[in-house]
């Protein structure tokens, strides 16, 4: 199919939200904020807004659960890490609870253990350093104590061996 001059394209604030969506999700206050940065009359951008998401072009709750799944296996962040970059994105509060319901407990001290493994492969030894990198990461206080005692744990042990 031939490409149009950019005078054909249709233009207009639900034109320019599926040309963005086309390069990557938004959230939808993320979407409605780079329209109005854009010029577009706000009415007519929550009438495109609301369009798009009857189109299924955006949806913010399949959004967020996407993204914090991928926030959890590639970053290795925690609930909180999570939490705060869904905000940042644009997220509800609403939103953010239900994408954060729908990680697993278990798995996130399993990813808290990998981040510490991984921090401790590049040059990491102090307990209070890993407590508090961590924590930059976003995980519950609980998990941190848990495996901070279990890399010190862990350490004393290497220790033992060296002697």
């Amino acid at each position: 199919m031939p490409r149009r001059p950019p005078s054909e394209l249709p233009s207009g604030p639900l034109a320019k939200a599926l040309e963005l969506l086309s390069r990557r999700p938004h959230f939808r206050a993320e979407l409605g904020r780079k329209l109005r940065e854009r010029g577009f009359d706000p009415d007519e951008t929550e009438v495109a807004l609301g369009r798009a998401i009857e189109l299924g072009y955006l949806d913010d709750e399949r959004l967020a659960a996407s993204f914090a799944a991928e926030l959890a296996e590639r970053r290795g962040l925690g609930r909180a890490g999570i939490g705060r970059e869904l905000g940042r994105r644009g997220a509800s509060e609403d939103t953010v609870a239900a994408a954060l319901a729908g990680l697993d407990a278990e798995a996130e001290l399993e990813r808290a253990r990998a981040a510490a493994a991984k921090w401790a492969r590049r040059g990491g030894g102090e307990v209070a350093a890993l407590a508090r990198h961590l924590d930059r990461k976003g995980y519950d206080r609980h998990v941190i104590f848990r495996v901070s005692k279990e890399f010190a744990a862990d350490a004393e042990q290497l220790e033992a061996v060296d002697e």
